[in-house]
């Protein structure tokens, strides 16, 4: 190679090696932001898990020991506990679920909870469920049917259940006929769990009706034989 392409070649990687550091002097601490930002991140990650963590022992360590109470101090107990997210939930059908505790109080709580827009929708579900079994015929019956038709909508997670209780409400209004066509139609409804067809089946017979068969699955034709 000739001297001038050499020095060409050595003013080349220079002008290169220039541009190289100067690129690198205006955007290099970018990169340094990215990798703060990247392990910055990860400790904010693991000091969140470790916080829900402290926060959630907390909470069920508080509340076992609010059950542990007498019968008399265990609402007070549990409604003195501080709560925040799906504990509110949680706490709100804990209060409700002793039958020997304050019915006025659990049916409360299970109505804020009802109400709350701010919590799953499944809670919410589970709490009209439970308050029109708590409050029973305490509730009048057309607002208990009012409670359920709201749960039993396509898609919601307690549809089925809350279509059983619906069928009782005409038991109890009297109306056997209208009642059997809706446990029936009940009984062959595809989401219905096993345990629940099994205990409509058995109300079925007992209020003198037959229970429907499940239609037998279709079977695939034979293949016609060879020759």
């Amino acid at each position: 190679m000739s001297t001038p392409d050499s020095f060409v070649d050595e003013v080349t990687d220079a002008v290169r090696r220039d541009r190289l550091f100067a690129a690198f002097r205006k955007y290099g601490w970018i990169g340094v932001v990215l990798v703060l930002l990247i392990v910055g991140g990860a400790a904010w990650n693991e000091w969140q898990k470790a916080r829900t963590a402290t926060r959630s022992q907390g909470f069920g360590d508080a509340t076992l020991a609010a059950l542990d109470k007498p019968v008399a101090e265990r609402t007070a107990a549990l409604a003195a506990i501080p709560v925040d997210g799906d504990q509110k939930a949680v706490l709100g059908l804990l209060m409700s679920a002793d039958p020997a505790g304050d019915k006025a109080a659990g049916l409360a709580a299970l109505d804020a909870l009802a109400a709350d827009a701010t919590q799953p929708q499944v809670y919410r579900d589970i709490a009209v469920l439970r308050r029109v079994a708590l409050a029973g015929k305490d509730q009048p019956l057309a607002d208990r049917r009012s409670a359920l038709h709201g749960v039993a909508v396509p898609g919601r997670p307690f549809r089925t259940l809350a279509e059983e209780q619906l069928a009782y409400l005409l038991i109890e209004e009297g109306k056997k006929p209208e009642a059997l066509t809706a446990l029936m139609a009940l009984v062959q409804d595809q989401e219905a769990p096993g345990g629940m067809r099994q205990r409509l089946s058995l109300v079925i017979t007992a209020l003198g009706g037959k229970v429907p068969q499940p239609a037998p699955a279709p079977q695939s034709a034979a293949p016609a034989d060879a020759g």
